[in-house]
Formats: structure tokens, sequence, C-alpha cells
């Protein structure tokens, strides 16, 4: 298993995500470049996630590195 960054829906990320997530089920909003979920070894960066029409229809992958992407806006 290896951890893979941005591919979490809200609320389903690993323990200890990053910044504005202290546990397990911590994310803000789905694909949180900084949460990450548990992949079978060598899936992860194969993985894509389909964004909404509201994201312009974005097609993004799986990263074995925190990703700068659709963090939760502060206050």
């Amino acid at each position: 298993m290896e951890k893979c960054y941005g591919v979490a829906k809200a609320g389903e990320n690993g323990c200890a995500a990053g910044p504005g997530t202290t546990c397990a089920g911590t994310s803000k909003v789905d694909w949180q470049g900084n949460a990450w979920s548990l992949v079978p070894a060598g899936t992860c960066e194969d993985m894509t996630i389909e964004a909404s029409m509201t994201e312009d229809m974005m097609e993004r992958m799986g990263s074995l590195e925190p990703l700068d992407r659709d963090l939760p806006m502060d206050g």
C-alpha cells in the first residue's frame, strides 16, 4: 500500500493528511491536494478523478507527493 494524494473525497482521507487536517476523515473538499488515501502500491499515479462541471471538467491524477490544488479556503 502507498499514500496517494488528491484522490480522497471530503472526509475520507487518511490520518494527518496536511495543513487543515488533524486525522482521518478531516479533509474539507473533494480531491484535496494535501489529503491522501492508502491505495495498492503502484496504482496511485494511474488514478484519474473526473471533476465536476463547475470545476471546468478538469481531469485530475493521483500523486505520490502532496499537491497544491483543491485546498480548503481559510475562514
